[in-house]
């Protein structure tokens, strides 16, 4: 059922529009700004390329395993039902959660780590903000202006969903000097749930993909209490259903119980701060969107439980390491010898730092796992993998 939009909702129709404005001849179909955004997020190349970009486990053989475009289709799934819970915009918000992986380079934060690396002295590197430059300048589908001519409440959410930004990274600040984005202020309800459904969706389905792949055991998460409490419901309510099955069961539990705990929350702290509009979201001076205290101790402790056990395991950082040293090393190889850029990268190569740096890294950051082994394969060497996971 569809709840009313509440006062404190994103409106489409009092936008504040976006950077270009094409002439109304260029409309395509009844959609308002918001849909506009999530259709052109969905059409654009960089969110194809989630397809086949790391989210845990480097360019996985087996299919079930997630990878970035999976995870921002469950991420925009569940942040959906908050805002329509909440009487939110659901499509600002499940075009935020769509978007919101798509500045990630191959490998992921291993990927991220060796670009941060290499461009240290230009200014470092940032997924958040190369999501903006992805978005605004990267993306070229049309033939006016660069960049896909997003609404400014979408960069708004895209750009501080973690918060104010204080001290914007350059690719971040650079956009901001020509349309001014608020960074200090608060973002919108919208963006505060597109931010805490990422936590939930990744929080479960890392756990699923953890115990799929054996790097984790139902012992590392029965250390979780609240892993421990949702598994004995399971257990009562399925007791002669296969192990399997009771994990699924499990994982379901676990993201039913922090969804409805972050609406029940989030409810009460709306009407305890007498949020009227998106201008009291924006001047509150802190998160609306939240988690109730108990469950935001659970979800640290789950969070712990998964940097211990599964991020920082054996296996997958013996991969990341490899992904650090192929990332590495295809941006000294372009750094070295630009002609092994494609022609149109090769031909728009500025002369100049950073700028240059930051070209080399643009051209990177929008490979996919895959591409990213085979040029380092047919240029460097072997890579170290096989194909996967």
């Amino acid at each position: 059922m569809r709840v009313p939009q509440a006062p404190y909702a994103c409106d489409p129709a009092r936008s504040r529009g976006r950077l270009h404005h094409p002439p109304d001849s260029q409309s395509r179909g009844p959609r308002d700004a918001f849909q506009r955004d999530r259709d052109r997020i969905i059409h654009s190349s960089a969110f194809r390329k989630l397809r086949h970009k790391t989210q845990v486990f480097v360019a996985p053989d087996d299919d079930h395993y997630r990878v970035r475009l999976t995870h921002s289709l469950e991420v925009a799934q569940i942040a959906r039902t908050i805002a329509r819970a909440l009487g939110l915009n659901e499509d600002l918000t499940e075009a935020l959660a769509l978007a919101h992986d798509i500045g990630h380079p191959p490998f992921g934060h291993a990927g991220e780590d060796a670009l941060k690396d290499r461009l240290a002295a230009q200014g470092g590197w940032d997924h958040n903000a190369h999501t903006i430059r992805t978005l605004t300048l990267i993306e070229r589908p049309y033939a006016h202006f660069n960049g896909l001519n997003l609404s400014w409440e979408l960069l708004e959410g895209l750009a501080k969903h973690n918060g104010p930004v204080l001290c914007p990274p350059w690719a971040l600040a650079d956009y901001d000097a020509q349309h001014p984005l608020d960074l200090t202020r608060w973002p919108s309800l919208e963006a505060q749930v597109a931010a805490l459904a990422d936590d939930i969706a990744y929080d479960n389905h890392d756990i699923d993909d953890g115990l799929r792949s054996g790097i984790l055991a139902l012992d590392d998460l029965l250390d979780v209490p609240f892993i421990r409490a949702s598994w004995s419901g399971v257990r009562v309510a399925l007791p002669d259903a296969p192990m399997a099955l009771q994990m699924r069961e499990l994982i379901r539990d676990m993201i039913g119980a922090m969804v409805n705990d972050l609406i029940a929350h989030s409810r009460a702290v709306l009407a305890a701060a007498n949020i009227d509009s998106v201008e009291d979201v924006r001047a509150a001076g802190g998160a609306l969107i939240a988690f109730s205290a108990p469950m935001a101790a659970a979800e640290r402790a789950l969070k712990t439980m998964l940097y211990s056990r599964l991020y920082r395991a054996p296996q997958v950082l013996t991969l990341a390491e490899r992904a650090w040293e192929v990332t590495r090393g295809l941006y000294d190889l372009y750094a070295a010898n630009p002609a092994h850029l494609p022609a149109d990268w090769h031909a728009a190569l500025p002369e100049a730092q950073p700028e240059r740096a930051r070209h080399i890294a643009d051209f990177i950051a929008g490979m996919t796992d895959r591409y990213a082994i085979a040029r380092y394969e047919n240029f460097i060497g072997p890579s170290g993998f096989s194909s996967g996971f």
